[in-house]
């Protein structure tokens, strides 16, 4: 027998009284119970209880020996019943990866939310322009953007997608035109997004016969944070593909818009990893299925305030003109 299996004999003993109730409360023969405790004596080398003929008393070894394992076996079934309630209830801390922008313009509003309805979660949030190793740096879960994942053995819930456009400076467009079809694009000066986990060759579009778009000339400015390469936007350094979220920034004030509204760029995948399906934590299981709800409506709010504001921006173009 274990080590704890013999603290919970000889605890049992000593509750009981004597080996055969305790025999019986474990169903077990009172053979069995008694040589169980005769191996724990000979393991400590000290003798546990006082035997007679009709009963038995713990010595004062046993008696010190009782307190620790119930406080043990006391620790042990908390440590149990943590470890099951972790499976059953959110709670305790959640350590979680993200793209910086879109943790910054989808994931973080919405954890707000997810705290609010599971009180018991604490969420650290790491936003970063890469996908990390979950295991070695301790996340739960990694959301990732991804047109494609990598094989792994990680485990991935597909929550939606994540479209991006493309969009120019009003004052570049009046310098430079606006082109009316893709392969305008090449007479135009294209700034681009990259990152090290995602290069950024081409631009993608919808449709069988669209052909990806790859800048002839060499990118004035490549940058690995939307927001950063925004802002070159709103300068006027050229065009560039902003996920949504961050050209509707722009595209409010009017130092953005959008070009080439009818060719859409190919939506990425949002996906969200995590170590294993067994023995699921709560906290991760239902982060998941909230944001495999909270992520395609949030888009779809995006979608719809960018079709607004591009009508808009064509309403006032064609009033001034």
């Amino acid at each position: 027998m274990d080590k704890l299996g013999s603290m919970k004999m000889f605890v049992g003993v000593a509750e009981a009284g004597g080996f055969a109730k305790a025999a019986t409360r474990a169903a077990l023969s009172t053979a069995a119970v008694s040589r169980a405790i005769m191996e724990l004596e000979a393991s400590l080398q000290t003798r546990l209880f006082n035997r007679t003929t009709r009963q038995i008393s713990l010595t004062e070894a046993g008696r010190r020996y009782l307190e620790h394992c119930e406080r043990i076996l006391n620790e042990v079934a908390l440590a149990d019943a943590e470890a099951m309630g972790a499976a059953a209830q959110p709670n305790g801390r959640l350590r979680v990866h993200a793209t910086a922008s879109f943790g910054q313009h989808y994931l973080t509003p919405l954890l707000a939310r997810y705290t609010q309805q599971f009180e018991d979660v604490s969420v650290d949030l790491v936003l970063a322009q890469r996908t990390p190793d979950l295991l070695e740096e301790r996340f739960d879960v990694a959301i990732v953007v991804a047109q494609t994942l990598k094989d792994s053995s990680l485990v991935s819930q597909r929550l939606g997608t994540s479209r991006s456009v493309l969009c120019a400076a009003p004052q570049y467009l009046a310098r430079r035109g606006t082109p009316l079809e893709i392969a305008d694009l090449e007479r135009h000066t294209c700034v681009q997004l990259t990152r090290q986990d995602l290069p950024v060759l081409a631009w993608e579009f919808e449709g069988e016969r669209a052909q990806p778009f790859r800048p002839t000339q060499q990118a004035p400015l490549t940058v690995n944070i939307a927001e950063a390469l925004g802002e070159a936007i709103r300068a006027g350094m050229g065009i560039g593909m902003l996920p949504i979220p961050t050209a509707l920034q722009g595209m409010r004030d009017g130092s953005l818009v959008q070009v080439l509204p009818n060719a859409r760029l190919k939506p990425f995948n949002v996906f969200a990893l995590y170590a294993s399906r067994q023995y699921l934590d709560a906290k991760i299981r239902t982060l998941v299925e909230f944001l495999r709800d909270a992520v395609p409506r949030r888009v779809a709010e995006h979608e719809q305030e960018l079709q607004v504001l591009d009508a808009r921006y064509d309403h006032d173009v064609l009033y001034e003109t």
